[in-house]
């Protein structure tokens, strides 16, 4: 006879960026093991590929493609699958780095991180139109999740750099002609990129600058030294204790 099943309860969410709505249950506590085992494996490709198959496995809503995501939003999914599958709290624990008497205090602050409260923010907001000179604009696009495991390909940061940026170009204008990206070869976009003037070359280097992030704000203090911390806490890590 075979065992009842238990019911599983369902979430709904709306993702920040591309404002997708998304159906999804809370993961097993077998997902749970096999995803924290690839975190701790330090392996960007392994932790990217193990992230994927969480969400795709607990997402009920058909046709989501999770590499094609913005990265926020995939980091801002996966904080609230762990809220409902978890809980909504997580035992943080940072290092005072106060100055006392030419002393770093190295106190351990232990604090409660709501996760329902994470927000996403911009140091400032870029409009993802940039006009180069002239007539000419590039249309870009918030990098895609599956760029992460493109990290891990390269040794040189600069070819690292210039791919990823053509790969966040949606389309470029040139007054008369629309030349979108998914019609043009990954090469020639790189060598278009590589050809911008610096003054150029640094309007796009801002959009990536202030890229939205995952982050909440939490006010601390130590009570070693009694130096009152406010923190702007941001990474994935932070927030999957």
């Amino acid at each position: 006879m075979a065992l009842p099943k238990l019911d599983v309860p369902t979430y709904d969410l709306v993702l920040p960026l591309t404002k997708k709505k998304i159906k999804f249950r809370p993961f097993t506590v077998k997902e749970q093991r096999n995803l924290l085992m690839a975190m701790e494996a330090d392996d960007s490709e392994t932790i990217q590929q193990a992230i994927a198959t969480i969400l795709y496995n607990c997402t009920l809503t058909p046709g989501i493609e999770i590499e094609h995501l913005p990265i926020v939003d995939v980091e801002y999914f996966l904080i609230n699958l762990r809220s409902k599958s978890v809980g909504e709290i997580v035992d943080a624990r940072y290092r005072c780095n106060n100055e006392v008497d030419g002393k770093t205090c190295g106190n351990i602050m232990q604090t409660d991180v709501d996760l329902t409260k994470i927000g996403i923010e911009q140091d400032e907001k870029i409009d993802p139109e940039i006009q180069l000179s002239g007539k000419f604009v590039v249309k870009m696009k918030y990098p895609e999740f599956s760029f992460l495991t493109e990290a891990s390909k390269y040794d040189d940061i600069n070819k690292l750099t210039f791919n990823i940026i053509a790969q966040s170009v949606e389309y470029v204008y040139d007054g008369d002609q629309f030349y979108y990206a998914n019609e043009v070869g990954l090469d020639e976009m790189v060598e278009f990129i590589e050809n911008l003037s610096q003054e150029q070359f640094d309007k796009i280097e801002k959009f990536f600058d202030n890229l939205p992030k995952i982050r909440q704000k939490i006010d601390l203090k130590c009570k070693k030294c009694g130096f009152q911390h406010h923190l702007n806490v941001e990474g994935l890590e932070n927030f999957f204790g």
